[in-house]
């Protein structure tokens, strides 16, 4: 219990700006509990995003609600996934050889590519969070957006091979095993229970974890913090698009 406790914060640490009071400790257990809590974070972060809502909504109009939706979402994980998502569309857009993308990757700088693939991200992001928020009954798509893309990175951190045996996606990856991605999906199976509309998204992820999965390894050989973080924020704006194509054409 309390290596899955150390795991709990350490992935609250990893993927959010959420205080934690304590220093985790890093090893083969708690490492293991923290990959398997990255749904378990997504949902934590996502019910944070529903408070501000429910707080906000009587007294601002939607398009203010949708910037500061927007807002605390960047807030709540700092940033860091979009780092990941700017690089590797730096890295994609430069057409170079594959060891040359992977040193692009490393570059602290941002490159025009990946300024101009974090502004249409912000805007898609944007638009969709606005089309949500104006159907009542859809802003419980936010849990499960956050959780699903947060455990299409654990799937594939654990099958598919890392680009290089270094760096922390390899170290996170060495202690992994199939096992863990059935822990990973215990959270958003209970919460699936309680809000059997959101169903959809079942098949969805799995389309996204499969195509996104393939995409990697035919362009990167293997996966990296990067590709990771990239899966996460791409993973977060299909969960959108899915939710807003299934109310807007499904439900009607």
């Amino acid at each position: 219990m309390k290596q899955m406790m150390f795991g709990f914060m350490l992935a609250i640490q990893f993927l959010s700006r959420l205080p934690v009071p304590f220093q985790c400790p890093w090893n083969k257990q708690t490492s293991k509990w923290a990959a398997r809590c990255y749904p378990l974070v997504g949902i934590v972060l996502g019910q944070v995003m529903l408070v501000v809502i429910w707080a906000f909504e009587s007294y601002l109009p939607i398009s203010m609600m949708t910037l500061l939706v927007l807002t605390i979402w960047v807030w709540l994980t700092g940033g860091l996934h979009l780092d990941g998502w700017m690089d590797v569309a730096d890295a994609v857009g430069s057409n170079a050889p594959l060891e040359k993308k992977w040193e692009i990757m490393k570059d602290p700088h941002v490159g025009s590519f990946g300024i101009i693939a974090f502004v249409f991200l912000m805007a898609w992001k944007m638009m969709m969070i606005y089309a949500l928020l104006e159907s009542k009954a859809a802003i419980y798509a936010f849990l499960f957006i956050l959780a699903f893309s947060r455990l299409g990175a654990v799937i594939l951190m654990i099958f598919l091979p890392t680009a290089k045996q270094q760096g922390l996606a390899w170290e996170w990856k060495k202690s992994l095993n199939w096992v863990d991605s059935l822990y990973a999906c215990v959270p958003i199976s209970l919460i699936l229970f309680f809000f059997q509309d959101f169903l959809f998204f079942i098949p969805a992820y799995l389309l996204f974890i499969v195509l996104y999965g393939m995409w990697i390894r035919h362009r990167f050989k293997g996966t990296n913090g990067d590709l990771l973080g990239t899966a996460i924020e791409g993973g977060e704006l299909w969960g959108l698009a899915i939710a807003w194509t299934y109310i807007s054409f499904v439900m009607g």
